[in-house]
């Protein structure tokens, strides 16, 4: 298969897969297709599956390449085995569809809870509600987890400190994407997505970890 054949092949799933994203993909080693006496590229099926792998990694659960490369290789080894996924699609610009309309009405109905929280956590800058009231995916989970901290005594106004520190974290992923952003070619804004992504989640987890370890010594 030609490298536009690839791009056609995964075009429902992944609409935003340029040729640039692919070859940065071949550059970090994690696929490898032929090439013609000519220098052109020439992938296999299975190439293409190895290709939808990453990306629904990627996608999915915002994994970094460097994990994505070692998960290959335990496939490769049989060391490891991957579930099938689920099809989902996407809009041309690579967000799954989501026909509900996010209004702080739909936040609370979906979460079971009073209005008055969703209303509270916008308040408080918890929530940023977009253009017309409407917000964005994560803002189901947001609701959830203020509702079970809700349950511990723990309100809206608590979780300030919580935003304010995911915007410092945001302005430091923007740092580090900042070069590559500002650039003009295709493959420069695919490298800058794939680092927003990576470095959100190692922000993510580095969070998660430090307050593990603060909590560590509680427990009895």
């Amino acid at each position: 298969m030609r490298i536009s054949d690839v791009l056609a092949a995964l075009h429902i799933e992944f609409p935003t897969v340029t040729t640039s994203k692919l070859r940065f993909l071949e550059e970090q080693g994690l696929v490898a297709p032929v090439r013609t006496p000519a220098g052109y590229r020439q992938y296999s099926p299975a190439d293409v599956e190895r290709l939808r792998f990453v990306l629904r990694q990627q996608r999915d659960r915002y994994m970094p390449l460097k994990v994505i490369g070692e998960r290959l290789a335990a496939l490769d080894a049989g060391e490891d085995a991957e579930p099938p996924a689920r099809a989902r699609l996407a809009t041309r610009d690579g967000v799954v569809p989501d026909t509900t309309r996010l209004t702080a009405e739909r936040l609370a109905q979906e979460a079971g809870v009073d209005a008055e929280l969703v209303a509270d956590l916008v308040t408080q800058g918890v929530l940023r509600p977009g253009p017309r009231g409407v917000f964005d995916p994560w803002a189901r989970e947001v609701v959830a987890v203020a509702a079970a901290l809700a349950d511990h005594g723990i309100d809206p106004r608590h979780l300030r400190t919580f935003r304010a520190a995911a915007d410092r974290q945001a302005d430091l992923v923007d740092q580090v994407v900042a070069p590559w952003r500002g650039q003009r070619s295709v493959s420069a804004r695919a490298r800058a997505g794939t680092l927003a992504a990576e470095v959100g989640e190692l922000c993510a987890r580095m969070h998660t970890a430090l307050v593990r370890s603060s909590v560590h010594e509680m427990a009895p």
